[in-house]
């Protein structure tokens, strides 16, 4: 169940309504007139409140929304010379917000599940390709000691890099005034070369080992299902091709590579989602078998599929 906290939710739509409405007060070149826009504010900030609460769904309709605009333009530059070109201005300014936030917010998401993909590649489907050659029980334990490579890789990791980027933008600001930094990788160059002594060869060595140990796995991953498409008499030319693919993209077409990569990791996620949620029923079961039931010592006998060479 959805918990919605109505106090954030007020506060919130309160400080929103009233920056909206001064920002199209200033816009116009009307007195300003602050406890008016405070009136307004707090009447958009109640429909938000109530629209939320049980049986007030209906007030979340088109027409509701126009009619509350029009009245909080009303109240807030009501006698105004130019009463109908606050409003269109008040619409304009309110629109232009909610399609800034709404891109943003797009961007964000975008850019963060492509770049959280690389991390831990949750959802591609790839995993499971290692975890399949280990020797194991049963199946279930190997999942559970995979599942923690999204803990140790994105947790662990990209939060020690977070907390050494802000920390070093707290204690050195003119990293980011001076105008040398562009992109995130100029930034964490700057800041761990602004640690004494240690800070460039922990970035050296840990950039070095995070490449070789990334082209390995998906070298590996590569070769399963080259294998499986089309033989063992593919996997010569695959690693061929793979090699030619990695020196581009270590000689400087980065820009081009991310994008292929971000294409690819989709065109993977997109049929992998789609299985997992059909195999849900699957899945609950056996972790209620071997994880609630305690039953991950069993040995599971069930003969292993052996790929055949084409």
């Amino acid at each position: 169940m959805d918990v919605i906290y109505l106090d954030s939710l007020f506060g919130l739509n309160l400080l929103i309504d009233y920056c909206l409405v001064l920002a199209s007060a200033r816009v116009c070149g009307v007195v300003l007139r602050r406890w008016r826009y405070a009136l307004a504010a707090l009447i958009g900030a109640l429909y938000a409140a109530l629209m939320v609460l049980p049986g007030c769904g209906w007030l979340a309709n088109g027409t509701m929304k126009l009619a509350l605009g029009a009245a909080m333009a009303l109240i807030a530059f009501g006698g105004e010379t130019h009463l109908t070109r606050c409003t269109v201005v008040f619409f304009a300014v309110s629109a232009a917000f909610g399609g800034a936030v709404g891109s943003g917010i797009m961007m964000a998401l975008q850019f963060g599940c492509a770049r959280g993909l690389f991390s831990n590649e949750s959802g591609l489907g790839s995993a499971p390709i290692v975890a399949s050659a280990a020797s194991t029980r049963n199946p279930a334990q190997q999942s559970l000691v995979a599942m923690t490579g999204t803990f140790w890789s994105t947790v662990v990791i990209c939060a020690l890099t977070g907390i050494v980027l802000v920390s070093t933008m707290i204690a050195n600001p003119g990293i980011m005034e001076s105008g040398q930094v562009s992109a995130g990788a100029d930034l964490t160059s700057a800041a761990f070369a602004s640690i004494p002594y240690i800070g460039t060869p922990i970035l050296v060595i840990g950039m070095i080992l995070f490449a070789y140990t990334t082209i390995l796995g998906w070298s590996y991953y590569g070769n399963r299902c080259v294998t499986y498409l089309f033989g063992k008499r593919a996997i010569r030319p695959y690693q061929v091709l793979y090699v030619v693919v990695a020196f581009l993209g270590a000689i400087g077409i980065g820009d081009l590579v991310w994008t292929i990569s971000d294409i690819t990791n989709a065109l993977m996620a997109i049929p992998n989602i789609i299985v997992v949620l059909l195999l849900s029923g699957l899945i609950a079961r056996e972790t209620k078998h071997y994880v609630w039931d305690k039953n991950l010592d069993e040995t599971d006998d069930t003969p292993i599929p052996v790929l055949e060479s084409k």
